[in-house]
């Protein structure tokens, strides 16, 4: 009975994560082309890591509103993303 109950609880916990998952790639090139000021959508394969995680965890236009809406969103998302693949 015990692991009938873990596999269900497991099932939940995978499909949360992919629920969450889906517009992962939506905020995460919205997000890059603020970073990088562009509207290039060749940003989205490229891996630049360094500037992204700098206005990730730094502050890199404290002046511009959407920059700083879109990035406190996108903590959250990632954090909610982290939580549940340490759940599961």
């Amino acid at each position: 009975m015990q692991v009938i109950e873990y596999l269900q609880n497991q099932n939940i916990y995978f499909w949360l994560f992919m629920i969450w998952s889906f517009p992962l790639s939506y905020y995460r090139s919205k997000f890059r082309k603020i970073v990088y000021q562009t509207e290039d959508w060749r940003i989205n394969i490229r891996p630049l890591f360094k500037k992204e995680a700098t206005g990730l965890f730094g502050n890199l236009y404290p002046e511009d509103k959407d920059y700083l809406k879109m990035r406190n969103f996108y903590r959250f998302y990632l954090v909610g993303y982290f939580l549940l693949y340490f759940l599961w």
